[in-house]
């Protein structure tokens, strides 16, 4: 009994590090389009439904696409209803992802370890190896669910599973309790699902049992969500909390009917395990079709009695405020180098929160919001100074070779933030100004290009960062090519811009400087926050003037 155990443990530990494989993989291959699509989720409720559905089955993960719906919500660039619609999708999507992953797909586990690995190990695109490891991931996910299934081989005679089973029988909602849990504590709403398909499958559970465990599983997946932005601005916790009551809520009122009218079976195809897996999809499926409709309102009720406390606001920018330059006690430069580090991640946390809002600020002229910017703008000032001047008095005469570059680095850094900090509180904000002063609005293709790029900016500060602590190559050399990709968007927009002054379209012609300054102060961004990654190609001997090396060069 005890290697039986075990080796369900491991089978399961193996499903929940796999399934965050293929995520991972997935967010660093493709962060930056995953973030511009969802940038476009806009458009209608059944639109942003089917942004979540697609982001869902890319990720293998609600819970992904929460984390990145809750970041765009904070920043102002994504509506509550819109964000209950896109998490609506997103549960039907991952429930899809379950499904198609609890089909007997034994015969392909060893060829995509085979493909996968051959990709990871050798492929030198940054892109390819992600593939690579996605394929891993899904090879593996296949795997442990084949290892659940003869971990529970020999507990299909056993009394003691027998005896908790007919427990359960008469007390669904213990099970759904324990389901829930067991996900929240997970944080995987798609690996618990499979272990309950894979024990159905199996024949360990009967129907009415897996129904009760399923609910379960997708109370716990939005439980998972509410966690994610507790102490979160308030516009992510109202989706979070929306997404509960329309989910969570659905998975409740389900188990009471089944209760009520003691459902045995509905009529569904196949063994135990298919059936849970289309009781599953169909319970989100439906969930999604009623909820659409109702997201507006929902949306509206949750402003109204959802509210930021009083003291939201200044404990955030006070925790943002705080300074965490500390020098070391003993002359100890590594330690003081990495003093000045964790100072510069909180200098870049200040532009961060500085960036995000400017496309709502220049949609709506949010007052709270320029407030926040505007208040922002002389601390980054301040840590600026305060890291040149901490880098300034370390004993730099016995400093070794790389000690003097990191310090140089992060001081030349500090300096690029700070002017992304000007551009964003003087000429981004002069542009919102002038917007709002003449009434005047950006058209409709205009405004899905400025969109673009200040999403992929966004994304650009977020790398920038994972260079800075991590000095990974290829991260620096990603970097570096998403300068240029920034590039072409901006000149791609300039000539679609005036295009449209060709074509005699108004709101192109009263906007047009303000459109075409908004650009360039969204490239200068992106090219101070890409400074980082020069030093560090540069030490490698893989930039050619200003140009990245090609391989064949090395």
């Amino acid at each position: 009994m005890y290697f039986i155990i075990v080796h369900l443990v491991a089978a399961i530990v193996l499903l929940l590090w796999a399934v965050r494989m293929v995520r991972t993989a997935v967010e660093r291959a493709y962060s930056a389009q995953l973030k511009r699509t969802l940038a476009h989720a806009e458009r209608s409720a059944f639109s942003a439904a089917t942004v979540g559905v697609g982001m869902a089955v890319a990720l293998q993960s609600s819970t992904a696409v929460a984390a990145l719906a809750s970041s765009f919500a904070s920043g102002g660039l994504l509506a509550g209803s819109t964000g209950l619609a896109l998490m609506l999708g997103a549960y039907f999507g991952s429930a899809l992802v379950a499904s198609v992953l609890s089909f007997d797909l034994t015969l392909l586990t060893a060829p995509l370890i085979i493909v996968g690995g051959a990709l990871f190990l050798r492929a030198n695109d940054r892109q390819m190896k992600q593939l690579g490891r996605m394929i891993l991931g899904i090879a593996f996910v296949l795997l442990s669910l084949e290892m659940v299934s003869e971990a529970t081989a020999p507990w299909r005679e056993s009394d003691v599973l027998l005896m908790g089973i007919d427990y359960l029988r008469g007390d669904p909602w213990t099970g759904f309790i324990i389901a829930a849990l067991v996900t929240w504590f997970s944080y995987s709403s798609v690996a618990s699902v499979l272990v309950i398909i894979t024990f159905g499958a199996s024949g360990v559970i009967p129907f009415e049992v897996a129904a009760a465990l399923v609910l379960g599983a997708n109370l716990g997946g939005t439980l998972i969500a509410l966690g994610m932005t507790r102490g979160a601005d308030v516009r992510a916790r109202r989706i979070a909390i929306g997404a509960l009551l329309f989910r969570g809520g659905a998975a409740v009122m389900a188990l009471a009917i089944i209760e009520i009218f003691q459902v045995r079976s509905i009529g569904l195809p196949g063994d135990v395990g298919l059936q849970a897996s289309l009781f599953h999809s169909g319970f989100n499926l439906l969930v999604m079709i009623l909820g659409l409709p109702m997201v507006g309102p929902a949306s509206r009720l949750l402003d109204r009695f959802v509210q930021a406390g009083a003291s939201e606001e200044s404990t955030d920018l006070a925790r943002l405020r705080r300074p965490a330059l500390t020098a070391s006690s003993h002359g100890n430069v590594d330690a003081d180098l990495a003093s000045a580090t964790r100072e510069l991640l909180r200098m870049s946390e200040l532009v961060e929160v500085m960036l995000q809002p400017t496309m709502e600020i220049l949609k709506g002229g949010d007052k709270a919001a320029i407030r926040r910017v505007k208040a922002l703008e002389p601390e980054v000032d301040r840590a600026n100074a305060e890291i040149k001047l901490f880098l300034s008095q370390l004993d730099w005469d016995n400093m070794d070779e790389g000690q003097t570059s990191r310090a140089s680095d992060l001081s030349t850094f500090a300096i690029s933030l700070e002017q992304a900090g000007d551009i964003i509180s003087r000429q981004l904000l002069r542009v919102a100004d002038q917007l709002n002063d003449r009434h005047l609005t950006f058209s409709a293709q205009g405004w899905e290009e400025l969109l673009d790029l200040h999403t992929r900016v966004l994304g650009n500060l977020q790398l920038a960062l994972n260079v800075l602590v991590s000095e990974d190559i290829e991260s620096a050399r990603h970097l570096v090519a998403e300068k240029d990709e920034v590039g072409i968007l901006e000149r791609n927009s300039v000539s679609r811009h005036f295009a449209r002054l060709r074509t005699g379209d108004p709101n192109s012609f009263e906007t047009s400087e303000l459109h075409l300054q908004t650009l360039r102060s969204l490239r200068h961004i992106n090219s101070l926050l890409c400074s980082v990654a020069y030093s560090i190609l540069s030490e490698q001997g893989e930039l050619l003037g200003s140009k990245l090396a090609s391989r064949s060069a090395r």
